[in-house]
């Protein structure tokens, strides 16, 4: 991802006080502007690990800050307002990847993840390892496979999961443990083959 200065300089037209009533200009700008620079890359990689696709998380982080936007009144009655964003993040990620086909993303993320530096033979082996585990990850079963994918992601702490997920911390516990002993089974049993 570029940096955060490319987010700012991107939102500057939107934060324009054409944009916004001349009273909340100045103090609603600048929560915005704060919110973009804190969480833009945070909720990057949330959007890039459901999507594998770098334009197509870009494009979702701008739609989440566009919400926040429409919904800036209801800021203050946040709670949790890491979790929140994560939370429209992820749906937002989640709706756009059921009109994706899973093959459509995964091939090229997997080569981009694959070491540059090495020779095309081992690059190529690499690549079909990442694909592997990440098959393995897409065929685990949805509330397993969503537990997994958020675990990986800043680490976020099972709290925050069971808020995006709105589960229980227990609950999130168990599915955490099905799905990495799941997925170490697969990859194991594929290994082999």
């Amino acid at each position: 991802m570029e940096s955060s200065s490319h987010w700012e300089r991107g939102w500057d037209v939107v934060l324009g006080s054409e944009q916004l009533p001349a009273s909340a200009a100045s103090t609603e700008a600048i929560d915005l502007s704060t919110l973009i620079h804190a969480y833009s890359a945070l909720l990057f990689r949330v959007a890039h690990s459901i999507l594998h696709n770098r334009s197509e998380a870009e494009d979702l982080v701008q739609d989440v800050f566009l919400r926040v936007l429409e919904r800036q009144k209801d800021l203050p009655e946040v709670r949790n307002l890491r979790a929140w964003l994560i939370r429209i993040t992820w749906n937002l990620a989640l709706d756009r990847r059921r009109k994706i086909r899973p093959e459509q993303l995964d091939e090229p993320f997997a080569a981009s993840l694959a070491a540059a530096t090495v020779p095309a033979d081992q690059a190529l082996a690499e690549t079909r390892q990442i694909a592997a585990v990440l098959n393995a990850i897409q065929r685990l079963p949805r509330p397993e496979r969503h537990a997994l994918l958020l675990s990986t992601i800043d680490e976020l702490s099972i709290t925050e999961i069971s808020t995006i997920l709105q589960r229980s911390e227990s609950a999130v516990r168990a599915l955490l443990f099905r799905a990495r002993a799941r997925l170490r089974q697969r990859i194991e049993r594929g290994a082999k083959l």
